[in-house]
């Protein structure tokens, strides 16, 4: 079984001009239309079984019409987590309210939210989260859209867990994107979950096997960040890499099905 446990999609009206908006800040090619069709077909080329959605709620006025689309995908092959704004007012409401409609997670994008990741607001956004035992994935490290200016350092991450503790922190881009040599010292070991979106064709080999080891795989997770790179791709570099067999069974599904509850 193989499961990507970041990627994205959008309403149909607004795929295209989203998904050209972003290319263009990222300067970073699309591998599919930003549809939910188009993810589907992309999952099921690639013989993933689960592609998880990570929507990014920018402002607080977009959290009705987000979770309302994100509705509509609690199961299936393509399942989408919901998402909260660190400026919404009744935080814990709505954090409360997602649970209670069926989601088992949320994303937060410090980046794309122009909030940094030690703020006392996200603080309280992973403390109401853990007590409602869902899964935070954050955007960790540099991000296209302001290199010189990271939201979510090792640093603040690291903070974060010893004032918070949360139990189901899932950090992208195998915990601080182009950071990862602080990664290692700060992170490696401690309770967090790390995800592979954007790194298996950047990271050096060498250093994400020692990562994965020291880290344990059972707290890995395979990820692409589709469609800014290909699932088909990902998965074929997960294959090539020097893994043992358990340990990429375990980063391609297992650690996802613990988290999201799956036999």
């Amino acid at each position: 079984m193989i499961i990507d446990f970041h990627t994205h999609m959008f309403p149909d009206k607004i795929a295209e001009s989203t998904i050209e908006f972003l290319a263009e800040k990222c300067h970073t090619p699309p591998y599919t239309n930003g549809t939910y069709h188009g993810l589907l077909a992309s999952t099921r080329e690639a013989s993933i079984d689960i592609s998880v959605a990570l929507p990014v709620v920018t402002k607080p006025s977009q959290f009705a019409s987000i979770t309302k689309f994100a509705e509509g995908f609690l199961e299936g092959e393509v399942i989408s987590f919901a998402g909260v704004h660190p400026a919404e007012n009744t935080v814990k409401e709505k954090l409360v309210q997602i649970k209670n409609m069926g989601f088992k997670g949320i994303k937060l994008h410090p980046d794309y939210q122009d909030t940094y990741f030690d703020d006392i607001r996200y603080k309280r956004i992973v403390d109401k989260a853990t007590e409602l035992d869902l899964i935070v994935t954050v955007h960790a490290g540099v991000d296209p859209k302001c290199p010189d200016d990271v939201h979510c350092t090792p640093k603040m991450v690291e903070e974060m867990l010893d004032e918070v503790q949360p139990t189901k922190l899932v950090l992208a881009h195998f915990g601080g994107n182009k950071m990862w040599d602080e990664v290692e010292q700060r992170l490696i070991g401690r309770n967090v979950y790390l995800d592979t979106a954007v790194v298996l064709d950047t990271m050096r080999e060498e250093q994400f096997l020692r990562m994965v080891r020291k880290h344990s795989a059972d707290k890995v997770l395979f990820a692409t960040d589709s469609p800014w790179r290909g699932q088909k791709e990902f998965v074929q570099r997960m294959k090539e890499i020097a893994l043992t067999e358990e340990e990429r069974e375990q980063i391609f599904s297992g650690t996802a099905k613990k988290l999201l509850g799956m036999k």
